[in-house]
């Protein structure tokens, strides 16, 4: 199992660093800079309005149909019209609420029109979601792999074009971008249905029969508590950022997309544990499989990785914000800083509350987001008028890292796992010497470049000192059938 575990995250993981950087770096990041602070600050904080509700979009289904199809493969064929068509019946009460609600809090005229474009997109993702949870479930991870890049790669395509084409380029508006957007997603969904026919049979039509849906509704009423909880502690940051700060709202929370953008990017490859994760321990729980063995694995890939780039980010975020974007102050690198050293807390979020989720812990999930929300609330109230994107940023590190503290003690109480002293501290001495060593790199005369460049590389070979990696695991996985 761990064999096909890491053969296949390398995979997902390759494909979508070819992938995903460009999108963030070369397209997201150039349509900031091209549609101005306004601009883009007008359509962030609409985006994060739009994934608050996504509870009403979701509902849970995609974390229960998982986890269900991961069970039993067989029930696919029969589940996925009742699933298909109660997702359409949500959609619309999405849409409604999100007006509504947008509406109520002060949004007219133009942000109206930016919000319908981006209900569509969110839609768009939120059913590009679903067929990929069913690939996933039938543990055809690579296949998924493929398909997470595939919208991603066209609006590479298309944006990129109307990005560097001269006739396009400096007429670039941020309605083009939702609407290429759209375009994107639609063919990402149709690509996505082919491969889910080829694989596995499905029954393409829809099922309106009120009671199945309702039941499906019914059992996804836990999941779709802990999603509506999530996104209000990790996406109501933006819109508070908007709505609190006044007349400099809109600058601040472009601000702020600036440093949470890069957080994204890092976010990314806990993603894609968790996205594995979930069928894969779905399936093995109920096989009574031990995961033990698994979950270390996944914590020593993604952490040390995560501490050095959060580490990274504290000493070295002044240069990497003015290199990507010029105009970029010493608030700026504050900013990046706090989010980029929450990215370990995120890491561990991904791995814990994945197996919670897979297990059916969904009550205990929920006290956790609960409080998670209640803290995040006190302090962006409190922080956010004081401290603009700052107090935004500093928020969501004390959230996150109360998160992945609280389902790390729980998953140890509800699956038993082993409280090795030796392993927890053999991260926390890899963290104080990493912390020595930026600092120390810091101080010699070289191109902060070259420091960066130093500083991993010293990283990566104390990843393999503390054996974190190891070249013994790494030679018997090169070998054929072992």
């Amino acid at each position: 199992m761990r064999r096909f575990f890491v053969k296949n995250i390398l995979f997902i993981v390759a494909v979508n660093v070819l992938v995903k950087p460009i999108w963030v770096f070369f397209i997201d990041r150039t349509v900031q800079n091209r549609v101005g602070q306004e601009a883009y600050g007008s359509y962030a904080p609409l985006l994060n309005w739009c994934i608050i509700f996504q509870i009403i979009l979701d509902f849970g289904l995609t974390s229960y149909n998982s986890r269900t199809i991961a069970q039993n493969p067989d029930k696919l064929t029969d589940l996925f019209p009742t699933m298909l068509s109660a997702r359409m019946v949500l959609m619309v009460l999405y849409a409604g609420i999100v007006y509504l609600g947008g509406y109520i809090i002060g949004y007219r005229g133009w942000m109206l029109v930016l919000l319908s474009g981006i209900l569509l997109i969110q839609g768009l993702n939120m059913l590009l979601q679903f067929i990929r949870s069913n690939v996933a479930a039938l543990h055809r991870f690579k296949t998924d792999g493929l398909l997470s890049i595939s919208d991603r790669l066209l609006m590479i395509i298309v944006c990129g074009f109307l990005l560097y084409y001269p006739a396009t380029a400096h007429r670039f508006k941020i309605e083009w971008f939702i609407m290429a957007q759209i375009g994107c997603y639609f063919i990402a969904c149709i690509i996505a249905l082919y491969v889910l026919r080829r694989i596995h049979p499905i029954r393409m039509r829809m099922s309106f029969h009120l009671p199945d849906i309702l039941a499906i509704i019914k059992q996804s009423l836990p999941y779709a508590l802990l999603t509506f909880l999530m996104s209000i502690y990790i996406r109501a940051d933006s819109t508070m950022i908007e709505r609190l700060c006044g007349s400099e709202g809109k600058a601040e929370a472009g601000l702020y997309a600036h440093s949470y953008r890069l957080l994204d990017v890092s976010n990314m490859f806990g993603l894609m544990f968790a996205t594995m994760l979930l069928p894969l321990f779905g399936r093995m729980l109920i096989q009574k499989q031990n995961i033990q063995a698994i979950v270390r694995l996944c914590v020593d890939l993604l952490l040390p990785v995560s501490l050095m780039l959060a580490v990274a980010s504290v000493f070295f975020g002044s240069p990497i914000m003015h290199l990507l974007y010029p105009a970029a102050t010493g608030r700026d690198s504050l900013i990046f800083g706090w989010l980029m050293a929450s990215f370990p807390a995120w890491c561990m979020i991904y791995i814990y509350t994945t197996l919670l989720t897979a297990n059916g812990n969904l009550k205990l999930m929920n006290r956790i987001a609960g409080a998670a929300v209640a803290i995040t609330l006190i302090l962006n109230f409190y922080l956010i008028p004081r401290q603009q994107a700052l107090g935004a940023a500093i928020t969501t590190f004390i959230t996150e890292t109360f998160v992945a503290v609280a389902a790390i003690i729980v998953c140890t109480k509800v699956f038993h796992l082993a409280k090795n002293v030796k392993w927890m501290g053999a991260h926390a001495g890899f963290l104080l010497l990493i912390i020595g060593v930026a600092y120390l790199v810091t101080y010699k005369p070289y191109n902060w470049m070259v420091q960066m460049a130093v500083f991993g590389a010293i990283c990566i070979t104390l990843m393999f000192i503390f054996r974190f990696i190891s070249i013994k695991a790494i030679r018997q996985f090169a070998k054929k059938g072992s």
